[in-house]
């Protein structure tokens, strides 16, 4: 598993082709409205926002969530690992709701796609979304307003079972857009949440195999 893990990170390009991902059945739809009302999410988002912070401050450890960032030019981004308490279910819904996220700050998702690759053993799985900012005229400079950049989500499985999410941004740099907000900005307007109360904490289990 560890040089699969190291030749995914590696990996550029690749045989397999991007196919468009399927979209979520209306039972599935129905739960994840659900899951948002009862505020499922307040178990995750919170705790992966500290642990972000604690891995930039280089305070990360094996207690908490695992957070890795991302390491590219001209990219910003992390990856939140898999917890085996969080369960299948409540990650997908979790990435779906991270999606939606980002398309209520003015973002329209451009693309929605997914790719299937075995390597010996191992299946791996990605689904990739891209949201390009809406075409908002900045009324101060007249320039478009790219709020974050270019943002990319990407939940990737191993044997179907869940790996990570990747959330990244790339500003793009030219004089007709607004200079972008950072990373840390989009984390802290998607993450940050108060922490789960008993009753939410106790809802972990209606969702957590897929559905």
């Amino acid at each position: 598993m560890l040089q699969f893990l190291q030749q995914l990170f590696q990996r550029r390009g690749g045989a397999a082709e991007w196919q468009p991902a399927l979209e979520p059945t209306p039972a599935q739809n129905h739960a994840h409205r659900a899951w948002v009302a009862e505020r499922v999410f307040r178990n995750w988002l919170g705790p992966y926002y500290k642990a972000y912070h604690l891995r930039k401050g280089g305070a990360g450890g094996r207690r908490g969530f695992r957070v890795d960032l991302l390491h590219e030019e001209g990219r910003q981004g992390a990856l939140f690992f898999y917890d085996h308490t969080i369960g299948p279910g409540n990650f997908g819904h979790l990435y779906q709701l991270l999606g939606e996220r980002v398309q209520d700050l003015g973002y329209r998702r451009a693309c929605h796609d997914a790719r299937h690759r075995r390597h010996q053993q191992l299946r791996e799985a990605t689904v990739k979304q891209l949201f390009k900012p809406l075409p908002t005229d900045c009324t101060e400079s007249g320039r478009c307003n790219q709020r974050y950049g270019l943002i990319t989500l990407d939940l990737v499985t191993v044997n179907e079972r869940p790996l990570f999410i990747r959330l990244s941004t790339n500003p793009v740099r030219e004089d007709y857009f607004t200079p972008p907000h950072s990373f840390e900005a989009l984390l802290k307007t998607i993450f940050d949440e108060p922490l789960a109360d008993e009753t939410i904490a106790s809802k972990i289990s209606a969702y957590y195999a897929m559905g």
